[in-house]
């Protein structure tokens, strides 16, 4: 496949080019700065857009590609749009290009409370955390209505707690979140996104991730 990667100096995005990479695609990677980008690869080309509000050049970058993967999204709890503006360039682009289907990284607290979860999870933990990550989460509420609104052919993969642990057993639950997930690794998810592009499965939904 040739897929085009939003995103890709990031964790998630990396992590999308690396393994995308090693299953054989052929793989463009979108970034804002070429100089934090050091990866390297026969079947990678690297395309620097630096506001991806630019639809002509996020065009371009999509251009005869089969699916967009997009790991933008907020570094800290200050960095509230960083989802939802440039997910609203991406997806213009896509339709400009007339590549239909995109699969992006939301949060699990986006989601609802698994029934599976504690008392403590239900009562504590995640009430906690969406209060005090309460900007973020809404801001990726509104990219994921966008895409839903878009459309396109999307998926919203939602992991817990991320962390840079290397690729391992994980579990997804489709439509919901993942019963006492309490952290995903980056590899993890990049690894579901990439699964998620040839599942029928996933098309117009979200697919919570967990350990």
């Amino acid at each position: 496949m040739k897929l085009t990667v939003f995103g890709a100096t990031g964790g998630v995005g990396r992590e999308l080019v690396r393994q995308a990479l090693d299953q054989g695609n052929t793989v463009t990677a979108v970034v804002r700065d070429a100089g934090r980008f050091d990866l390297v690869h026969s079947l990678l080309q690297v395309v620097t857009v630096p506001d991806l509000g630019d639809i002509d050049r996020v065009r371009q970058a999509v251009a005869s590609s089969d699916a967009a993967l997009s790991g933008v999204g907020p570094r800290n709890r200050k960095d509230v749009g960083a989802a939802s503006t440039p997910t609203r360039g991406i997806i213009a682009g896509l339709v400009a290009a007339g590549t239909d289907r995109i699969v992006a990284v939301s949060a699990s607290p986006v989601g609802p409370v698994p029934d599976g979860d504690g008392w403590l999870d239900r009562h504590l933990v995640h009430p906690l955390v969406r209060r005090v990550f309460a900007g973020i989460y809404a801001d990726l509420a509104v990219m994921e209505a966008d895409l839903a609104s878009s459309g396109l052919k999307w998926t919203v993969v939602r992991p817990p707690r991320l962390t840079d642990k290397p690729l391992g057993a994980y579990r997804t639950a489709f439509g919901a979140n993942v019963a006492r997930g309490h952290f995903a690794a980056r590899a993890d998810v990049a690894n579901l996104m990439l699964a998620a592009v040839t599942d029928e499965r996933a098309i117009n939904t979200a697919i919570g991730v967990a350990r």
